[in-house]
């Protein structure tokens, strides 16, 4: 299952530039970027991601309670969840894998191989799924 389409929820313009470099001019992926969390829950609703980029700190709702709401769709409960922070203390990375992200990027992060990376994580979330549940 190729990882094609991805939902990056941040609201630094500047991270967003550089993430949309990384992901459509380096790695060719289809990319919606949103500038906080109300607008990913609106977004979800016309466009079905393969996996969501999340920033964790953000104004007005932060990522943990995005991830809520848009876990709250039907069609949007298994994609897989990659939190984006600065803040990478062991207690708050294991509170977003407990709250249902499959990986935490620290930034600052290595844009020329970001692609590589989501792809990377994505493919090992379902290689883990299929392994839960054989056919």
């Amino acid at each position: 299952m190729p990882l094609e389409k991805i939902l990056h929820v941040e609201d630094a313009e500047t991270i967003r530039v550089i993430v949309e470099m990384a992901l459509v001019d380096i790695s060719g992926f289809i990319l919606v970027s949103c500038d906080g969390g109300y607008e990913a829950i609106k977004q979800v609703e016309h466009f079905t991601p393969d996996l969501i980029l999340l920033d964790a700190m953000m104004p007005g709702i932060d990522g943990l309670q995005t991830l809520a709401e848009i876990r709250k769709k039907p069609h949007c409960q298994t994609i897989p969840v990659v939190f984006m922070t600065a803040r990478i203390q062991q207690s708050e990375k294991q509170e977003y894998l407990n709250a249902g992200a499959v990986a935490v990027i620290e930034k600052p992060f290595d844009a020329m191989s970001l692609g590589d990376k989501l792809e990377s994580i994505y493919q090992a979330y379902f290689a883990s799924q299929d392994t839960n549940n054989p056919e």
